[in-house]
This record gives structure tokens, sequence and C-alpha cells, in this order.
């Protein structure tokens, strides 16, 4: 984190990031990587979400999967079903809370 190749939200509430795939895909896998130096705990709870509609930033798509927890410094894979969508969202919902995220990767077919 301190070296720069983190991101983190502010303490919001229902913090959120989004990426923008510039066309529909069928995702199916999402590899997160935490911070490793503190807080590791801030991303349990946090929803991967998947869809069109930007509607609420996108935040109301279709929910691919939760995350439990995820140690500090790792990485987790999240497989699911094939899920059509453009917009694939990170969204810790119900707390004020900093998103942190230090790696994402999105795979689709």
């Amino acid at each position: 984190m301190s070296g720069g190749s983190c991101s983190q939200t502010n303490a919001d509430r229902d913090p959120w990031w989004r990426v923008d795939l510039g066309k529909v895909y069928k995702v199916k896998r999402v590899l997160i990587t935490n911070r490793g130096d503190c807080c590791a705990e801030r991303i349990n709870g946090a929803q991967i979400r998947i869809g069109n509609n930007l509607e609420n930033n996108g935040n109301n798509n279709e929910l691919a999967e939760a995350v439990v927890s995820i140690p500090a410094g790792e990485t987790k894979t999240f497989e699911f079903k094939p899920i059509n969508g453009r917009y694939v969202n990170i969204i810790i919902p119900g707390r004020n809370e900093h998103l942190t995220l230090c790696e994402v990767e999105v795979f689709a077919e």
C-alpha cells in the first residue's frame, strides 16, 4: 500500500470500485489481491457484481460472489457461473469503510 500499488476509497458508506470492460463479456472469474501491510479485514463482506446497468453506479447488478475474507497480501480467486456484463463492481455494502484493492483481474469468455 505505501508503495502506491493499491487503490483506496475514503471511509465512505457503501464504498465501491468499477471497471468498464468496454463491451459485454461472459465473466466467469475474478481475482482480488488484498493489501498486505494492515487492515486486511476491511475487504470482508465485499460483493462482486456484474452486469450492464449503471443504475446506482452499477452496484445493483447481479451478485456474482461475496467476499468472506482475503488474508493480508494474498490473492483470492472467485469462480462462478458465467455472467454477461460490461461492468464489474466491487462494493462493500451496508457500512462505512475504506475499500482497498491492490489488484483485480477479470477473466471472461
